[in-house]
């Protein structure tokens, strides 16, 4: 029976040495474990996704010079390696394929079918869709190939008129594998694995996944790769981290599916997106804006976790309608992480800017004006220390802030990163209890406070926001599901009114969101990557709620 090896890579988008090398070790250590079959994740010796990089010539040209490498390591094995490959026919240039290495020698291809075209992906832009599935032969064994997306027909609601499974069913396969780059969602892990035990159920044999592992710009890929039957998992890979697969027909033994707890799993994908930010970049210090607040908190917290806190500097910057304990529970903070805090406070920089702007609003009331000017004072500061001490600055909005425009423009926006854009602020609450489980690590009183952005006298986040609870669950209805706002109110049991007020500033505020740095995904449908909204429209703002 043939012994498989699962490699579960941590890839860099165009980094074909790299990405070649890591190869080179999981094929080395497959035969350290009598492995004779290796299986990498979807465009492996790319990295997914290469975007527009697949426009350019010379990405070919090294990719085959990859290839040659890896061709002499595959003596007395058999690798399928996700790769790109050129189309010579009509249509679009290039095929997402995996290549089909024996024994040193490159045998064949296998395109993929289906080409996802929603949410973050884009591959039609790219790719042509593969023609033919491909059932090789191994050890005696009929081994089917697919690529991620080809899996998922049946839960698309007839997206594809093609379904490559029902082609591979009549080859009757006794293992079919999948090259795959599944991003991570909240959930997703469940529905990868529930939709491949009923795949093996309707072709009757084992479903080998092989999944990416890493953050590539916005996107995090969690890896848990894994081997199921219709009933069972049998082999199951680490998440967020590399890691392989052994899987034995013979000595595979059930494995229970992990339960895990969204925080703990929204922690683990924002540490490995910024880790992976930071260092394939070759960033190496971060800097955060530290207020005191929740946000600010838990954006520290992630970043001294994901970097190590010797590389992360905070600078908190009270002004005169800071509150004492916001500033005292900064101080707390960077103690707790042991990160080095600069104070900076901004009263007299603000001042100067009320003075020099005394005359042009004179007979004006104060306003929204006056709060925003501290912000951007603030963002200013960090972007001065950001070029000076060459840190990047990692911005704290998060999800509802930014449905809600609540953020500032070349203020609170600022940054390279915005590290928790798509946590809601019950996520944020969520994610910073779980990371204090077993010790206080964010004090007690930053989450046991109301929030505030401390921008006038007594401010509350309540004072022009829904409470959260109430907010974040039209958000999630309206930006993640797509239910239009009578529907949400009917299902929530809320004021009709209320909704179209909060869907029509979610609108409003799609200019800032498209000027906000890139932020890293963990729900099914992100700001800054699958959201994809006109800025100029009319669709739920014909009326004034």
């Amino acid at each position: 029976m043939t012994r498989f090896f699962i490699a579960q890579n941590n890839y860099i988008v165009g980094d074909f040495q790299l990405n070649a090398q890591k190869i080179i070790d999981s094929i080395g250590e497959a035969k350290q474990k009598n492995c004779s079959l290796i299986v990498t994740s979807e465009l492996a010796l790319l990295g997914y996704p290469p975007k527009d990089l697949l426009y350019y010539s010379s990405l070919l040209e090294e990719s085959q010079q990859a290839l040659e490498l890896i061709l002499p390591k595959t003596k007395g094995v058999t690798l399928l390696l996700g790769c790109v490959r050129k189309n010579v026919d009509k249509g679009n240039s290039l095929y997402n394929s995996c290549a089909i290495i024996q024994d040193g020698k490159l045998i064949d291809y296998y395109d993929k079918w289906l080409l996802p075209t929603y949410d973050v992906f884009n591959e039609t832009r790219y790719f042509s869709p593969g023609k033919e599935v491909k059932v090789i032969d191994h050890d005696g064994q009929k081994i089917a190939l697919t690529i991620c997306e080809d899996l998922w027909h049946d839960q698309l609601d007839g997206l594809y008129e093609k379904n490559p499974l029902s082609e591979i069913a009549s080859h009757q396969p006794d293992v079919l594998v999948n090259l795959s780059a599944s991003p991570f969602e909240l959930h997703k892990l469940y529905k990868r694995i529930n939709l491949c035990k009923e795949i093996s159920r309707k072709l009757n044999c084992p479903i080998l996944f092989c999944n990416q592992v890493g953050g590539n710009d916005s996107l995090i890929f969690d890896g848990y790769s894994f081997v199921c039957d219709s009933k069972n998992l049998l082999s199951f890979a680490k998440g967020f981290d590399e890691d392989s697969i052994v899987y034995d027909s013979e000595e595979a033994q059930t494995q229970p599916i992990a339960s895990y707890l969204n925080p703990q799993q929204i922690y683990n994908a924002l540490v490995l997106g910024l880790r992976d930010y930071f260092h394939k970049q070759n960033f190496s210090k971060a800097l955060v804006g530290l207020s005191g607040g929740i946000d600010s908190a838990l954006v520290a917290t992630l970043a001294a976790r994901a970097i190590g806190p010797e590389n992360v500097r905070v600078i908190s910057m009270p002004s005169r309608y800071s509150s004492k304990h916001s500033v005292e529970d900064a101080k707390k903070l960077a103690e707790s992480l042991s990160v080095e805090l600069l104070e900076i406070p901004i009263e007299t920089v603000h001042q100067s800017y009320l003075d020099l702007l005394e005359g042009p609003f004179k007979g004006l009331e104060e306003n929204v004006t006056e709060e925003n000017i501290q912000s951007r004072i603030r963002g200013m500061i960090l972007m001065a220390c950001s070029n000076k001490w060459g840190h990047l600055v990692i911005s704290c909005g998060n999800k509802s802030e930014m449905a809600m425009g609540y953020a500032t423009l070349y203020g609170d926006l600022t940054g390279g990163l915005a590290a928790i854009s798509d946590l809601t602020k019950t996520q944020v609450y969520e994610v910073s209890k779980w990371i204090n489980f077993d010790r206080e690590i964010i004090p007690k009183s930053i989450i046991e406070k109301p929030p505030s952005a401390e921008l006038k006298p007594n401010q509350k986040d309540s004072d022009s926001l829904p409470d959260y609870e109430i907010l974040d669950q039209i958000i999630i209805d309206y930006v993640e599901e797509h239910i239009e706002p009578e529907a949400i109110a009917q299902k929530n049991k809320l004021d009709l009114e209320l909704v179209k007020s909060v869907v029509k500033k979610i609108h409003l505020s799609e200019y800032k969101r498209r000027q906000a740095p890139i932020g890293l995904k963990v729900t099914q449908k992100a700001f800054s990557n699958g959201w994809q909204l006109p800025i100029v429209h009319s669709h739920h703002q014909d009326k004034n709620p």
